[in-house]
């Protein structure tokens, strides 16, 4: 079992003591972030009526149930299906709450983004590594992240400048039972820097700590926003070879959104590719499209846009921007560079896209906010270019 499985493993005999004890604990009085009685509470998400809100190990549901009376939509995910069960049957039909079994990082990868995503205390258990690149794309832009982690526990030790995970005690209500479990405690500067490496802009590190002096126990609030705009970067300093100079930028647009596929070097991209010789910009379009997200597209349904010119190094490098909005097929990985395809809406675009797609993008809708670096675009104006 990876770390993560055991950590999860610990949650679900923690939550089948719970379930097995058959404790009834209050409704939330007072918003709290770890440490009951202390702020700040719920202010700090602003006004939350109408709002898509996902929690982050849940446990109980009490957070989420607080949140979906003001207004929320609420998800709450976990991944101990006993603390799933102890949460639905407390909760079997709240409006605005519905509760998720599964693991953080593959619900995430799977869902439309959020306006604001949360985490009591939970953030911690997650591989950072893994989890902040899929969490950061499933926030809109402008959408907000807040989570708390421990920074002191109850021994009195601090966080680790490395990042990597620990083991930290699991204590049974009403035992004496210790279980050891993983987390990644981490001084409040690696988690700023983790969230700007995963383009989060942090807004706020807050301290919670008890007022009684015989508690070591501390945690930090983390505030962190998703740009407006979506940031666009090469994969790689290095010029293009020559022969790679031309290419295709496929728009495959449809109700859900724009297709774009990740690079193994971590950027988004559209499906697309150099120009074979004798090959018209549709043709090379209907046929990288096949070869790297397995769509099949006609000549007829591609739209040739127009030519996108700009310089790497000492390479000038042609991009030809084409839409198709009429395919068969289901997007797959067909080729190891790239995968992960999927439709995203074009107000919730993923970060950082390549340099050439965001250009392409902004060629075909102009008024997108993304950031890139400027190339002359050169429309064509009538039909029949491809």
């Amino acid at each position: 079992m990876t770390t993560e499985q055991n950590t999860v493993a610990t949650w679900n005999t923690y939550g089948n003591h719970q379930l097995a004890r058959e404790v009834e604990l209050p409704e939330l009085g007072q918003w709290d972030w770890g440490i009951p009685g202390t702020g700040p509470g719920t202010e700090v998400f602003g006004d939350v009526a109408g709002l898509r809100v996902l929690d982050l190990g849940s446990g109980l549901g009490r957070h989420a149930a607080h949140l979906a009376a003001q207004g929320a939509d609420v998800t709450a995910v976990d991944a101990s299906p006993a603390q799933h069960q102890r949460a639905t049957t407390r909760y079997p039909d709240t409006p605005g709450l519905r509760f998720v079994q599964a693991d953080a990082v593959a619900h995430l990868r799977d869902v439309d983004p959020y306006d604001a995503i949360y985490s009591v205390c939970s953030m911690p258990y997650l591989d950072p590594d893994r989890l902040l690149p899929v969490l950061a794309n499933s926030l809109k832009p402008g959408g907000r992240l807040l989570f708390s982690a421990l920074h002191t526990n109850s021994g009195g030790t601090g966080p680790s400048n490395e990042v990597a995970p620990r083991p930290e005690i699991l204590r049974l209500p009403g035992t004496t039972e210790d279980h050891p479990v993983a987390m990644w405690v981490l001084t409040p500067q690696l988690w700023e820097d983790l969230l700007v490496q995963h383009g989060l802009t942090v807004e706020a590190v807050t301290t919670i700590a008890s007022d009684k002096p015989d508690n070591h126990v501390s945690y930090r609030l983390y505030a962190a926003r998703r740009p407006q705009r979506v940031p666009s970067r090469p994969r790689t300093s290095a010029p293009p070879p020559p022969h790679a100079a031309v290419g295709v930028g496929i728009i495959v647009h449809g109700p859900d959104g724009v297709l774009l596929g990740q690079h193994r070097r971590r950027t988004w991209e559209l499906a697309g590719g150099t120009v074979e010789p004798g090959e018209t910009f549709a043709q090379a379009a209907v046929r990288e499209l096949r070869e790297e997200s397995g769509l099949v597209a006609e000549l007829d349904d591609v739209r040739v846009l127009g030519t996108l010119l700009d310089r790497v190094g000492d390479v000038v490098r042609v991009t030809v921007p084409v839409v198709i909005t009429r395919w068969s097929g289901v997007p797959q990985q067909r080729e190891e560079a790239i995968g992960s395809w999927r439709f995203w809406p074009l107000d919730s675009l993923p970060s950082p896209l390549f340099v050439p797609s965001a250009q392409c993008l902004a060629a075909w809708r102009p008024e997108l906010p993304l950031d890139y670096l400027p190339a002359h675009f050169q429309r064509y104006d009538t039909p029949g270019c491809a």
